[in-house]
């Protein structure tokens, strides 16, 4: 009996599990029927804001610009043109000197010497032409009255010649020797500023094959620019002097202007003085100079320098923050906002930089919505989410720049 009854506890308790087996199951069948009801679907993120502004409208003028060089008007070696022992030196290492200051002294009194030797042969000349004049007169009149022979008179004429021959000779020696006192004292040519000087008081100089070079003066103001235009430009110029009714002879009515690298905008102005009267067909470009007064010696000859020339009147033009243009091989561009807020890629024809701000001279239209901002954001093709800002800078930023 006791047998029975355990196998019947086993067996039942065996169906009791398979029974809780099945439940399971049918709770975790009805779980995944309900998980299929629920569908994962992706969500797009939403479009990348950027900062659009319409070009700004400006009246602007037209230059031509190009880079250059500053050079001197005039710059000279002092070299010594006699020999002697340097006796004194009348500057200071770059100062300024006035047209004929004397800047160098070279052993004057061999040459002062000289120059009153030669004029005592001079007056000892003169006295004897003068003699020769008086004896000649004498025999002439002898001749005339049949009182000497014509063969005298030909010995005072003759005489008298030769004297004549040589107060010439005697007033040349004289200026030679004049000319030799002042190469020993060294003047400036022209206003200016003297570099260091390159020999002592007390070195000989004017020795040798070649002349001893004492110094270099150099004319700071006015101040020459030089720089070079390409064809196409030289055509614009030449049409807008027409166009003014100037002509070459009228060069120094066009201005230019002048910027260091270290400067905004170009603050130095004169005008042009020269163009060259042929291209260089190496390079195709036409060889011009500008003038300009320095009198503040900001400008040093060899310095590099910015250059522009205003051409034609002041025109309306459309205006971008430099920042938003971009480039590629062919060309440089912009992204704009366009339909239904798709990016666009405009290729544009670019002019000159006013204020931070680019001119856009081609493929830009005046409602045209430019990204400012966000640039790494928008690809051409695909949506951006734009946000309107200006494009012109602010008061603060201009002043920044």
């Amino acid at each position: 009996m006791i047998k029975q009854f355990s196998s019947r506890n086993v067996e039942g308790f065996s169906n009791k599990l398979r029974g809780l087996a099945t439940l399971a199951a049918g709770l975790a069948a009805l779980a995944t029927l309900s998980g299929c009801d629920q569908k994962n679907v992706y969500v797009a993120p939403p479009p990348p804001k950027v900062t659009v502004a319409k070009p700004v409208r400006r009246a602007v003028t037209n230059y031509l610009e190009a880079t250059g060089n500053a050079a001197a008007v005039n710059s000279a070696d002092l070299v010594a043109r006699v020999a002697g022992f340097v006796d004194s030196i009348g500057y200071q290492d770059g100062g300024s000197v006035k047209k004929g200051q004397v800047l160098f002294v070279i052993e004057p009194e061999p040459y002062d010497l000289k120059l009153q030797q030669a004029q005592a042969a001079e007056a000892a000349v003169q006295a004897t032409l003068k003699q020769a004049q008086l004896d000649y007169d004498r025999q002439a009149k002898l001749v005339a009255s049949a009182s000497a022979s014509q063969s005298v008179l030909d010995n005072a004429t003759a005489t008298r010649d030769n004297a004549q021959d040589a107060l010439q000779q005697a007033e040349v020696n004289t200026k030679l020797a004049d000319i030799n006192v002042d190469y020993a004292h060294v003047a400036a040519p022209f206003d200016g500023v003297v570099t260091a000087r390159q020999v002592s008081v007390g070195d000989y100089v004017g020795a040798g094959a070649s002349p001893t070079v004492l110094a270099t003066i150099v004319q700071l103001d006015p101040i020459y620019v030089n720089f070079s235009v390409s064809e196409a430009d030289v055509l614009r110029v030449r049409a807008e002097m027409r166009r003014r009714g100037l002509t070459y002879a009228d060069l120094s009515k066009v201005p230019v202007e002048v910027g260091l690298q270290n400067e905004e905008g170009y603050p130095h102005r004169g005008a042009l003085d020269y163009a060259a009267p042929k291209l260089d067909q190496s390079t195709g470009t036409l060889s011009v100079r500008g003038n300009l007064a320095n009198g503040d010696r900001a400008l040093l000859p060899g310095m590099f320098v910015r250059v522009r020339v205003p051409i034609g009147e002041e025109t309306n033009a459309l205006l971008v923050p430099e920042s938003a243009l971009g480039a590629d091989q062919s060309g440089r561009y912009l992204l704009v906002v366009g339909k239904d807020d798709v990016v666009e890629q405009r290729k544009v024809e670019i002019g000159k930089l006013e204020d931070a701000l680019r001119v856009i001279e081609k493929g830009l239209d005046a409602n045209d919505q430019v990204i400012v901002d966000g640039l790494q954001r928008a690809i051409p093709g695909q949506k951006v989410t734009p946000e309107s800002a200006s494009a012109a800078p602010s008061t603060d930023d201009a002043a920044q720049k």
